[in-house]
């Protein structure tokens, strides 16, 4: 790898960078402002980062479905650790939390995006909290069994495949500032004690089943697009946790 190291170097210049643009009004993209936007910002989870955490949160949107008692909210990071070189990558790095709630407006459950598998727990009228990943953003629920992730999405494998691919991270620094490994052991890894409030970040709160022409708007194109909804993914990648 560390030979190839000169050759890739070459192809960096085509690495994305990231046009987020300004955020539109609410008038333009429809945004909600009042008793759904204060449902939404109420429910909206307390994050738990990894204190070396590099890459901020550049903004966030909450998506409260029409006809279900769930809300999605989309987050966007600034950038992903990993593959910022590669031409055509997406320079920016999407991750979701969806909470299901009551007819109170308490929260009953959450499901959580990490990395194509959809992780869904019970979560019974308390503040609803999330561990963030370092580096790759995959969000977790706070507090979870580790052991309960899928076998090779676990967060000690992911530990191991950053130290291999360090020199990712170096070509990754030729084109935005990110970075050069993760260099504590995985205690510090695996320790979110960093808190950031979510509903400081967001955007704007809309009502909508498809969430893409407002996603795109706030956040720029290209962006990850995954799915909007729990069930508009494949079933058989939602894991029960507990």
């Amino acid at each position: 790898m560390l030979a190839l190291l000169p050759l890739l170097a070459g192809l960096t210049g085509c690495g994305p960078h990231a046009h987020v643009p300004p955020v539109p009004s609410p008038q333009t993209i429809g945004a909600d402002t009042g008793r759904v936007a204060r449902l939404a910002r109420a429910l909206a989870p307390v994050l738990y980062l990894q204190h070396d955490e590099w890459f901020p949160l550049s903004r966030a949107v909450a998506v409260v479905h029409p006809s279900r008692r769930v809300i999605a909210y989309h987050l966007l990071w600034k950038d992903d650790v990993f593959g910022a070189w590669i031409p055509r990558t997406v320079p920016t790095d999407e991750e979701i939390v969806w909470v299901g709630y009551d007819t109170t407006g308490a929260p009953t459950e959450v499901w959580t995006y990490w990395h194509g598998t959809i992780l869904h727990t019970a979560w019974p009228k308390r503040q609803v909290a999330i561990d963030v990943q370092w580096g790759k953003h995959g969000s977790l629920p706070h507090g979870m069994l580790l052991g309960g992730l899928p076998r090779y999405q676990s967060l000690n494998s992911f530990y191991v495949i950053q130290s291999l691919l360090m020199p990712d991270f170096w070509l990754g620094n030729l084109t935005r500032k990110g970075p050069l490994c993760f260099c504590h052991g995985y205690r510090r890894y695996r320790d979110f004690d960093h808190t950031e409030l979510l509903a400081d970040h967001l955007s704007a709160v809309v009502v909508a089943e498809d969430p893409k022409p407002v996603l795109r708007a706030v956040f720029g194109q290209p962006y990850s697009e995954k799915p909007a909804w729990p069930w508009k993914n494949d079933l058989s990648k939602v894991k029960e946790i507990s």
